[in-house]
């Protein structure tokens, strides 16, 4: 054994390399956005032998040695040797380890006895969970979504229409002849894709997948930031999906979730036996609601880390944007904190510089090197100027979801249409703030698990009242000004609250009231999609006009929606089950105003009331207009009307 041991030393190189000074310079200032190109496992071919470059930063290691299936997991056989630059970075190429070998680094720390097998920070691939090693892996894919790289500028500008469908890839629909087994990825490349062109959606978000140990956490426990999670299939098969949904025109967004990570013995945390990426005083490193690990954000390594991690994604899986989990969590010292749980900044603030400083650097990498992409915020505070350029101050986010909205909004609807007047301000109030940021309006996956009922259950009255009144909330929703997000489930109100381990509830779209509000949702988002009136100006105050919003008393409001053209959309909501004839609008343009869409049509399970096509205009002034229409508003319906 001693001899087969000193001939396995012998193996290993120590003169190979893929970081410059350069890289190392960077690494150290905080801002190497490409480390997943030099650190981590690396397939390569060296004087004729093929083998396995590792690189690892483990600052305040004493040893650290590659072990795996090929040595029988024994430390110490295959050990790598420190860089001499004092950059914390150890490396060494193993020949003959190929595609698929499994691996794990072990570490023994300088300062005590401390030692760990973890997983590679950089691994592209993992094993399945519960199985806990990285696997070198060779994740090739050839795209064909090259027209869509080409015009996805277009696709996801500002002032282009977003309709995003949000899902859970392990629970949107199962195999339950196959013991409920999830769907893979290039399963969920003819499925999904085929059911989101047909509903209608420009975007889909994928909720966390990144690799995590947990299922339950849905991926926002995360510990391989450079790897898609091996429940569903390899990297190239991840690769493929996203290639596909491309190919048919709808953009990806990806949850990312830079704020925290757990606990697990081979992930990130006490990596090398110190705080290597997490703060060492529990007052800034753990965070109590989740019982995860903050990232040390103030320590440069880390940043480039994570830096690397979302330019990772963007770059090769093609994703067309990242919505940033958990950021008024990054913002605040005091999160989730009580008073004398955490340490104020040095200006004796709670406002956590480091991460600021992070979140920023974060922004203005990806938009300068993908400007053609998004960064989306979900920030539930009043922080200003999230979605403001840094150079005017802001964080430099592209959008930011609206949280004050959503609450209002869904505590609004929860009402019993009796008393919807004594709370119509939760209605109108939006509006006051709704171009401060570039909003997108969310109604996630959040708002729909543990014990918070699914959204058709958030609905007051009988059954027909609950579909009647999700059909006003998305018509609502979808002419509101701000972009759309709305979590799987709800499309077709499914009645049970979501869960992570159970497929989505698809029989009950045969039924007329789920499937009318499906068909409702696909109505809407064509319309949408096609309306310029409905997205070109959400982010400007001159996209938006108030008709009337003071009929409290009828809990009536009415608008209009403008594009850059000159084009309008009328819309009218009625929030009440009371019908009301001769309802009189205020309208600026004379002729017939076609009614295009109303949410009490019989084809989505309403009575069938509204105006026989639409309205001819009549020369009587109203709300402060020269003309008006005499409508018929339908029971708790909503109504949009086009000039003809």
């Amino acid at each position: 054994m001693n001899q087969q041991v000193a001939r396995v030393h012998q193996q290993v190189r120590y003169d190979v390399s893929l970081l410059t000074d350069h890289d190392i310079y960077l690494f150290r200032e905080g801002s190497h956005v490409r480390l997943h190109n030099k650190l981590g496992s690396h397939l390569m071919e060296i004087e004729g032998q093929r083998g396995t470059l590792f690189s690892v930063w483990a600052p305040n290691a004493r040893e650290v040695s590659v072990i795996g299936d090929f040595n029988d997991w024994e430390q110490g056989r295959h050990p790598l040797a420190p860089r001499h630059d004092s950059s914390g970075i150890w490396e060494g190429f193993i020949p003959g380890l190929d595609h698929g070998t499994l691996y794990k680094y072990y570490l023994l720390s300088s300062n005590n006895d401390y030692g760990a097998e973890k997983g590679d920070p950089f691994a592209r691939y993992w094993e399945e969970p519960p199985r806990t090693a990285s696997v070198v892996w060779d994740d090739r894919h050839e795209w064909h979504d090259r027209k869509w790289m080409a015009e996805r500028a277009e696709k996801n500008k500002l002032d282009a229409p977003m309709s995003v469908y949000e899902l859970h890839l392990g629970s949107w629909r199962r195999v339950p002849e196959e013991g409920n087994r999830y769907l893979t990825y290039r399963e969920l490349a003819e499925q999904l894709v085929e059911y989101v062109v047909w509903m209608g959606y420009t975007h889909v978000e994928m909720m966390p997948v990144t690799e995590h140990p947990f299922y339950g956490s849905w991926g926002y426990q995360c510990t391989g930031y450079f790897a898609p999670t091996s429940r569903y299939g390899a990297p190239e098969d991840f690769a493929f999906l996203i290639d596909r949904l491309h190919q048919a025109g709808i953009g990806v967004i990806l949850d990312w979730v830079p704020s925290h990570f757990p606990s697990d013995l081979h992930g990130l945390s006490y990596f090398d036996g110190t705080y290597t990426f997490e703060h060492m005083d529990p007052k800034r490193g753990y965070h109590p609601e989740w019982k995860s690990y903050i990232f040390n954000f103030g320590r440069h390594e880390v940043r480039a880390f994570l830096l690397s991690s979302a330019l990772f994604w963007l770059e090769k899986y093609h994703v067309d944007a990242l919505r940033v989990d958990a950021v008024a969590s990054m913002l605040y010292l005091d999160y989730a904190r009580n008073e004398g749980e955490w340490i104020p900044n040095p200006h004796g603030g709670h406002e956590d510089l480091d991460a600021i400083h992070f979140i920023r650097q974060l922004n203005e990498a990806v938009y300068r090197d993908h400007p053609d992409t998004q960064v989306i915020a979900e920030e539930s505070t009043a922080w200003p100027m999230v979605s403001r350029p840094t150079y005017l101050g802001g964080l430099g986010f592209g959008m930011k979801w609206n949280m004050g909205w959503m609450h209002d909004t869904l505590d609004y609807f929860a009402n019993d249409p009796v008393y919807r007047k004594y709370h119509h301000n939760q209605l109108t109030f939006s509006i006051w703030y709704a171009f401060n940021e570039n909003f997108v309006l969310p109604i996630s996956h959040d708002e729909v698990v543990y014990g918070k009922g699914s959204l058709i259950r958030k609905m007051p009255g009988d059954d027909w009242q609950k579909f009647a009144n999700l059909r006003l909330l998305f018509g609502y929703m979808w002419a509101h000004p701000g972009k759309k997000l709305v979590f799987m489930g709800c499309e077709f109100g499914q009645w049970s609250e979501w869960d992570h381990e159970s497929s989505l509830e698809w029989h009950s779209t045969q039924l007329t009231p789920h499937g009318g509000v499906q068909h409702w949702m696909r109505d809407l988002n064509h319309f949408y999609r096609d309306t310029p009136a409905l997205y070109e100006k959400d982010f400007e105050q001159a996209g938006f006009e108030w008709v009337d919003f003071h009929d409290w008393e009828d809990s009536v409001i009415s608008f209009i929606r403008k594009d850059k053209n000159g084009g309008t959309v009328l819309v009218v909501c009625n929030m009440t089950p009371v019908v009301r004839h001769n309802y009189v609008v205020g309208v600026d343009e004379t002729g017939y105003w076609k009614e295009v869409l109303n949410s009490d049509a019989e084809v989505y399970g309403g009575s069938g009331i509204g105006n026989l096509g639409g309205a001819e205009t009549s020369p009587v002034g109203a709300q402060g207009r020269y003309h008006s229409l005499n409508i018929t508003l339908p029971p708790l319906g909503v109504l949009y009307f086009k000039r003809d």
